[in-house]
């Protein structure tokens, strides 16, 4: 059994770049994320990042989005864990709050013995 990352830099390229996206994008969501091989897709024609910008406050960056390593927060390390369970599919809508992924939506299909008729 491998050890779960708790480092940045013991993320995948792309994993790196899932969870620089969240610090860019501070308070958003980021819908239709497609999952290959347990590595999230980042490209235009497959995902959209929908920014929530506030206007009664100032927003501050998060620390680590200027930091070339750091620990992962819990968070995150549960995202990863989560990517790995789907394989392959399709992530609807991530919330992102501050930086960090918060809330998921999973697209799933139903298998034949979930599918009940009526």
């Amino acid at each position: 059994m491998t050890a779960k990352p708790v480092r940045y830099s013991q993320l995948s390229p792309a994993r790196q770049a899932l969870v620089r996206l969240c610090q860019s994008t501070n308070y958003g969501h980021i819908q239709d994320l497609d999952v290959r091989d347990q590595e999230p897709v980042l490209t235009a024609q497959k995902c959209v990042v929908l920014t929530d910008v506030k206007l009664d406050a100032e927003e501050r960056p998060r620390q680590e989005a200027a930091e070339p390593d750091f620990l992962l927060c819990a968070e995150i390390v549960r995202l990863m864990a989560l990517l790995d369970k789907i394989n392959n599919g399709k992530i609807s809508k991530l919330e992102i709050r501050a930086g960090i992924p918060r809330r998921i939506i999973l697209e799933n299909v139903p298998t034949e013995f979930e599918c009940v008729s009526t």
